[in-house]
Order: C-alpha cells, then structure tokens, then sequence
C-alpha cells in the first residue's frame, strides 16, 4: 500500500508543498537504478527542517513520501513539457545532469507507471485540491507555495550559477499582481542575496494548475538554490548556520504574502 505524503493541517489560509523531498523508493525502481542514481542526487533535501517554522507559523504542509524519481508531482499527468529548455519528466530516466538514472533495460514497467500515477500522483494532487478548497471555504481565499531546491550550478539546465530565491508566478498568471510585488519588495529589501521573478523557474505544475487567482486561489513556487543551507555534495549535509538567514527570508515571504491577502480580502 502506498502511502504517498504526509499532510499536516494548519490554522493559517496557507498551504506549503514539497512535492520533491521524497526519498523512498518502490521495488522497481531501487532494483534498476545506477548506484550513482541511488544517491538521489535530485532530492529536494531538507526541505522539511528548512521550513520546520512554517508549522509554528499555522501554516498547513504537505511533503511527498516518494523520490522524484518514482514520479515527479510537479509534472502533469500526460507528461507535456513544461518549459522549451532542456528538463525531466514525469517519470524520469535521466538525472539533471543528462545522466541514465536506470541501468539497461530495468528501468520500471508501464504497468508500474500506471501504478504510480493512480497511487502516488494522483492523492498528492488530490490532497492540494482538498486543502485549497477547505480554506477558501473557511477564509474566502487560499495560498499556495511550492518550495523547492536545486543545486546552484547545473549546466544542462541553466548557464553559470543560479540566483539564490527564484520566484515563480507562472508568468505572473498564478497569484495576483500585488501579491507578487510584496513578494518582490521582501526580496528587494534585503543585500544578502540574490533573486529573481520568473527566470529560469516560473513555476512547474503544481503552481500552473492550482494558481487560480480568480477563484481567490494564489500560488507561488520558490526554486531555492541549495548552497543557501546545505552542502551540495554527496550526502548533502544540512548546514544550520548558512541556513538561519536563508530561513528568515522565507519566512518573511510567507508572511508577506499572508498581509497582502488580510489586506486584500478585507477591503
């Protein structure tokens, strides 16, 4: 039986999802990957101590239980690319670096891809589905933020080194206007470092498919490269003290785009 997340309900109209910190593996998979690939290079490591403010906060979480590489949720289920640049998909077989993350011939079954959308892919969207709409229901409007990580420098994805906090909107199509100012102006008020709107990362499909502004849903991804609390080597330590300034930014994110909703919706 799987089970795809754990969910921890808040207080706060906020929900905040992890799709890719998963680390567990099904039969299949651990049995036909590479043993650089059983590394799990991709994770989104430490998500969960990096926001372990977040539940203090109010907010609800929502962490997948799974490796990306069983299947990425926050890929769509008919595995269309997201962006015209090189990327992963659905059900991975490469790394991020172009690398086969399966040896000859055992990457998983279509019967088992099925497997994994119906009872891993599908109850982690549902749940996002769920959440959103119990707290519209209870607060007139609800927000959504991805967080992710990745490393700071991967060249088959992008070119040189990766901003700090990249903050995706889809475009600016997944939240309103002004949200996505106050979340820029938290950015722009600090010197420590460095970010953007919209770059290389505007946003997978958790945010392009629950950014629902007219329906007073609000999403927001943030790509946050790994350097800022982790070391990016093998096996990817957690590293406290470069992580305290990177969690305070998040946190004023998080809090920013709560006031703009009190402010908003209370007009």
């Amino acid at each position: 039986m799987y089970q795809a997340f754990e969910f921890r309900q808040g207080k706060l109209p906020l929900l905040i999802s992890m799709p890719h910190t998963g680390t567990w593996l099904t039969d299949a998979v651990a049995a036909g990957l590479t043993e650089e690939a059983l590394k799990l290079q991709d994770t989104d490591w430490h998500m969960p101590r990096l926001y372990d403010f977040a539940e203090a906060m109010g907010a609800s979480l929502l962490m997948a239980n799974y490796s990306r590489y069983v299947v990425d949720l926050n890929r769509p289920a008919d595995d269309q690319p997201l962006y015209q640049t090189a990327t992963t998909g659905l059900f991975p077989d490469i790394n991020f670096d172009g690398t086969p993350l399966f040896r000859d011939g055992l990457a998983p079954s279509k019967e088992e891809h099925d497997r994994y959308l119906e009872m891993i892919w599908k109850p982690y969207h549902q749940q996002i589905e769920r959440e959103l709409s119990r707290l519209r229901d209870e607060f007139g409007y609800a927000l959504l933020f991805d967080a992710h990580s990745i490393r700071s420098e991967v060249p088959r994805l992008f070119e040189g080194r990766l901003p700090d906090f990249n903050l995706g909107t889809n475009s600016g199509e997944s939240c309103a206007p002004d949200m996505q100012s106050a979340l820029v102006a938290a950015c722009d008020a600090q010197q420590q470092f460095s970010h953007v709107l919209n770059g290389r990362f505007k946003g997978g499909y958790i945010t392009r498919c629950f950014g629902r502004p007219e329906q007073h849903w609000h999403a927001v991804q943030l790509e946050l490269a790994q350097l800022n609390y982790m070391s990016e080597d093998y096996p990817f330590g957690f590293e406290a003290d470069t992580a305290q300034p990177t969690q305070a930014l998040i946190q004023q994110l998080l809090q920013a785009m709560l006031n703009w909703a009190v402010g908003h919706y209370r007009k």
